[in-house]
């Protein structure tokens, strides 16, 4: 399996001498090409702080972030800026829709950013609408739509640069447990039939056997797999161990 994500040791710290507060500790986490990953945890464990520096938003205290083959931990501001638009779609749990954009043109704005031709982008944008079901809201604006229809468009518009790394951050926060998992379902086989690669950090048990692996964080740490060390203690689960809680 050809990996499209991986975290190599990576640790965030903020302040500095008795004041530092250590967000994430030696992190490490392989993310390959047809796989999706759930990120679960309590609130405060360091979820976010992950999936930030996952995506190039962040950049870590120490340790690598390699994405699609490129080292972002090493590149310039403008390079990460391309890798985040070529390689990597976001979710977050705020739909952060352009209010004064209506639902195709937030999607056909991904495109044109990417110098997408506008029949390209227009055919994409229309067939991922109809996939979220708001093909019916396109010409609507953010304001006329509900919390789980803003939340699709968000899905839809994630997956519109064709991105080998999807992040998702809590991507069902705002729908119906139909609807959430509607969304979720969309992405896995998003992930499957195009051999992308997706972490999803959620709340939501709902929707965990839809996922290949279920990673926990906790006071920073990933853990998985059972083994304990000095600073990561290891608890992954599989599928079949979510679909039977």
């Amino acid at each position: 399996m050809t990996d499209i994500l991986v975290i190599d040791q990576v640790s965030k710290s903020y302040g500095e001498g008795d004041a530092v507060v250590t967000a994430l500790n030696q992190v490490s986490l392989r993310v390959g090409k047809g796989e999706f990953v759930a990120v679960v945890g309590p609130s405060g464990s360091g979820k976010s702080t992950f999936l930030s520096i996952a995506g190039a938003l962040l950049t870590p205290t120490s340790g690598r972030v390699i994405i699609g083959g490129t080292d972002v931990t090493a590149v310039s501001p403008g390079k990460l800026n391309r890798v985040r638009l070529e390689h990597i779609g976001f979710v977050f749990q705020s739909s952060n829709l352009v209010p004064y954009l209506t639902v195709i043109d937030q999607l056909r704005l991904v495109a044109k950013l990417a110098k997408c031709s506008d029949q390209i982008a227009n055919d994409r944008a229309v067939q991922l609408l109809k996939e979220v079901e708001m093909v019916h809201r396109m010409h609507h604006y953010p304001d006329k739509l509900s919390g789980g229809e803003r939340q699709r468009v968000a899905i839809a518009r994630a997956m519109m640069n064709d991105a080998n790394l999807i992040l998702a951050d809590e991507p069902t926060a705002s729908l119906d447990s139909k609807r959430g998992r509607a969304v979720v379902e969309m992405l896995a086989a998003e992930v499957k039939s195009r051999q992308k690669a997706a972490v999803m950090v959620t709340h939501d048990e709902r929707v965990l056997d839809l996922c290949d692996r279920i990673v926990t964080i906790k006071d920073g740490a990933l853990i998985s797999g059972g083994g304990e060390h000095s600073h990561i203690t290891v608890n992954e689960t599989d599928r079949m161990t979510a679909a039977n809680k």
